[in-house]
């Protein structure tokens, strides 16, 4: 009988442990956005944290590389991306439309790939 009750404290104490863990939800990506400055990197940066459950964002201006970390459970990369495009920038699945494009200031304006 006693062994009994110390196994079922035991198996208890062990589903209570097991039930505090934190699942980490946020996963770190990094994806490329055309763009050429500080204005650029504002407007970019703006964008990805228009998009529900993004936590960081962060976009170099010299390798064009926008590093993210997201909640899983609430966006996906292909949301920001998305977001992204329709402040005027491309990506590498999301283009920004022509006329979005052209109202960027002249300093903003990368070299497109078709």
């Amino acid at each position: 009988m006693k062994n009994i009750v110390i196994m079922l404290c035991m198996v208890f104490v062990g589903l209570s442990v097991q039930a505090q863990e934190k699942k980490n939800k946020n996963a770190k990506y990094t994806i490329e956005v055309n763009g050429n400055c500080e204005q650029c990197k504002k407007r970019i940066e703006k964008a990805a944290f228009s998009v529900s459950g993004v936590k960081s964002a962060n976009w170099n201006v010299e390798t064009h590389q926008l590093s993210l970390i997201l909640n899983e459970e609430k966006t996906s990369v292909l949301d920001v991306k998305k977001a992204i495009a329709k402040v005027g920038h491309d990506t590498d699945e999301v283009k920004a439309t022509d006329e979005i494009y052209e109202n960027l200031h002249s300093c903003c304006k990368y070299e497109r790939k078709p």
